[in-house]
């Protein structure tokens, strides 16, 4: 597969909630291979933006094209995987084990209902090893921590193999530890599984670290490539104001950001 191919298309892009613009004429392309960090104040549109390239809200304008396809007309949707913030609400008692959750990826929309084969479940514990949940594969899903849950989800939604991955604040409410160890965990797939992944976060950190681009939203929307030649400070003032500050120190793989008012 060609790096360059474009997996998800937007030009011209604006998007409105109950009637006032939360998105205005946004333009850009995520390659194949594109590991993406979306950063910016909360209220600023990340989440629309996501919500209007799956579907789920309705544009006012412009275009999203996804591997090449329209959204109206797209209907190859086993080729992409959205876990939301929420993914991980649910009771303490919820009585799936890690395991029989993650199986849940292997249904094929039209398939429900059939029977589980070895190969099914070769891929279930293949997973759940790459995510490094196999110690835990037998426990119900509400006795993990935040950030083994989240790492359940991204289990479950490689079951189908997936092309491009979608997450949105994924981590909420986890320590930094497991913030550390679940963006390692994308990195891995986007590195080894060549998945395109998109992820809504404020862990800037981890995206100057990790990630191949960056992409700012506050209403307008800005992506660029994070290089060494990048300046930080200047793109992430443009989405959240001259009083913002960002200290990132490379070699070691940490950042510090500053909100100064």
């Amino acid at each position: 597969m060609q790096n360059d191919m474009p997996v998800l298309e937007i030009k011209d892009l604006n998007v409105q909630r109950n009637g006032v613009a939360v998105i205005e004429n946004a333009t850009l392309t995520i390659n194949r291979g594109d590991y993406v960090g979306i950063v910016g104040p909360n209220g600023g549109g990340k989440t629309s933006l996501l919500s209007a390239a799956l579907g789920f809200l309705p544009y006012t304008g412009g275009s999203i094209r996804l591997f090449g396809v329209e959204l109206a007309s797209f209907s190859l949707w086993d080729k992409v995987a959205y876990i939301s913030q929420h993914a991980t609400n649910f009771e303490d008692q919820f009585p799936l084990t890690v395991r029989e959750l993650v199986s849940l990826g292997c249904i094929q929309k039209g398939k429900l209902g059939r029977r589980f084969t070895q190969k099914d479940w070769q891929v279930v514990d293949s997973n759940l090893d790459f995510m490094g949940l196999s110690d835990v594969a037998d426990r119900r899903i509400g006795q993990l921590s935040g950030g083994q849950k989240q790492r359940v989800f991204v289990a479950k939604a490689l079951a189908h193999n997936p092309e491009l991955i979608l997450l949105d604040e994924p981590i909420v409410g986890v320590d930094s530890n497991a913030q550390e160890r679940f963006y390692k965990k994308l990195s891995d797939l986007n590195v080894e599984r060549k998945i395109t992944i998109l992820v809504v976060t404020h862990d800037l950190a981890s995206v100057f670290c990790r990630m191949s681009k960056v992409m700012c939203v506050n209403k307008t929307v800005e992506l660029a490539g994070i290089t060494p030649e990048l300046d930080a400070n200047l793109l992430l003032k443009r989405a959240y104001g001259e009083h913002f500050h960002f200290v990132y120190h490379r070699h070691d793989c940490t950042g510090v950001f500053v909100n100064e008012h």
